[in-house]
């Protein structure tokens, strides 16, 4: 659990203390790699909350979701075709279900807990 928060603070830190702009055409990209990390990093916290998390497993997916989608938007732009939206889409939805399935662990460990104690 400490690995995805570590480098959530890191990412964040850097972000605040750099005065690093984006240019208008890399936009695209940026959006996407965003996206796929906060994907991987809300999969590692899923795995972490159902005793599943492996590090070797989510540097690895963050590293290939991230490749696999500035290819697609690579490859769109190359085309012509907004196939970034592929992977807007596609990201999206995993974000809702892994935020939905973090809620439903927490609120049962929580629903556990006053349960026990009872």
């Amino acid at each position: 659990m400490w690995l995805p928060v570590l480098f959530l603070i890191i990412g964040i830190s850097l972000g605040l203390l750099t005065n690093i702009q984006i240019p208008d055409a890399y936009t695209d990209y940026l959006s996407i790699a965003v996206l796929a990390a906060f994907d991987t990093l809300l999969g590692g916290i899923r795995a972490h909350l159902e005793e599943k998390f492996d590090d070797t497993v989510f540097i690895t997916g963050f590293f290939f979701n991230v490749s696999l989608a500035a290819f697609l938007a690579f490859l769109g732009v190359q085309l012509g075709v907004d196939l970034y939206l592929a992977a807007v889409f596609a990201f999206g939805i995993r974000l809702f279900q892994n935020l939905a399935i973090i809620r439903r662990q927490i609120i049962d460990q929580k629903l556990l807990v006053k349960f026990i104690k009872k």
